[in-house]
């Protein structure tokens, strides 16, 4: 099923039959600046949807909410989609509060329930393990992501759902390419479609082709109430960080390099790498002429 069909400039058209959506939207920007970088974030995930096929038999998704402005876009893009009948998915808000010093409990539940999306508030406190087990000066992200997506698979199956969703974007898979790159030894990225270890969850990142920018325009226009981190945002000088400088820089430099880097990692050419694990050189031979 192709779902990547145009959408009406007017979000105004056709049948309303999501309450949410609605809610959502009510208050949002009329103008043209802001309809064309909605209907281009709705373009660009439904692009995502079908170049990996991800509503292949799915029927409940776990959205996963932070409180940042990538997963609040996220969670409004998809209400958006089933506003206007383009995503048949059942969809359940969650976030996990890490017990995090001074974090506003209040926040998000008092958001969701403004809009009226279901959603489960799931406690805890990774952020002590976190810093009990983080040496001084490490960084923080590698073991709290861990213990953040264990918590959401766990909700995700809790919930009856069929894969967790997150708000990973362009600059998210970029940044994490390099870090690979330079640090790890090896191509590889987010994928924006990726089955869990255990065979029961998929793991699906719709804002793949979604730029940083945008979504930042997008959730200053819509008023998100955006909770920062003061767990990994307390760091500086982490190597992601440096990734993100470095693709800035290049994109002031070279403006549109980051779309051209983004379609290098769906256009792999194994013969022209390295790796005998891919490409059988070993069965290359001149073809002879007689």
């Amino acid at each position: 099923m192709n779902i990547a069909a145009n959408i009406a400039d007017d979000p105004e058209t056709g049948e309303i039959d999501d309450s949410a959506g609605a809610a959502l939207f009510a208050d949002a920007p009329r103008s043209v600046s802001f309809n064309k970088l909605r209907k281009r974030l709705l373009r660009q995930v439904r692009q995502a949807f079908d170049d990996f096929d991800m509503l292949k038999g799915q029927k409940r998704w776990l959205v996963g909410l932070s409180g940042g402005k990538d997963s609040y876009g996220l969670l409004a893009l998809l209400l958006d989609l089933k506003w206007r009948g383009l995503l048949p998915v059942e969809l359940v808000a969650c976030n996990l509060d890490q017990g995090q010093p001074n974090f506003p409990k209040h926040v998000l539940p008092d958001y969701l329930a403004k809009i009226g999306v279901r959603h489960r508030i799931e406690y805890r406190d990774t952020y002590s393990i976190v810093k009990e087990k983080v040496p001084e000066g490490a960084t923080y992200c590698s073991l709290c992501s861990r213990l953040r997506r264990g918590n959401l698979y766990r909700i995700a199956r809790e919930e009856g759902c069929d894969a967790l969703v997150l708000g990973h974007h362009r600059e998210d898979i970029l940044e994490t390419f390099f870090m690979n790159f330079f640090h790890g030894g090896r191509l590889a990225s987010m994928p924006a479609k990726l089955l869990n270890d255990e065979g029961d969850l998929m793991v699906l990142r719709p804002l793949a082709y979604a730029a940083e920018d945008d979504l930042a325009r997008f959730a200053v226009a819509m008023q998100f109430p955006i909770i920062p981190c003061d767990l990994c945002g307390s760091q500086d000088g982490m190597q992601r960080n440096a990734m993100k400088d470095m693709l800035a820089d290049i994109e002031r430099r070279m403006p549109g390099r980051k779309d051209t880097m983004l379609r290098a990692l769906s256009h792999v050419n194994p013969s022209h790498l390295l790796d005998p694990k891919l490409f059988d050189f070993s069965s290359l031979g001149v073809t002879d002429p007689s």
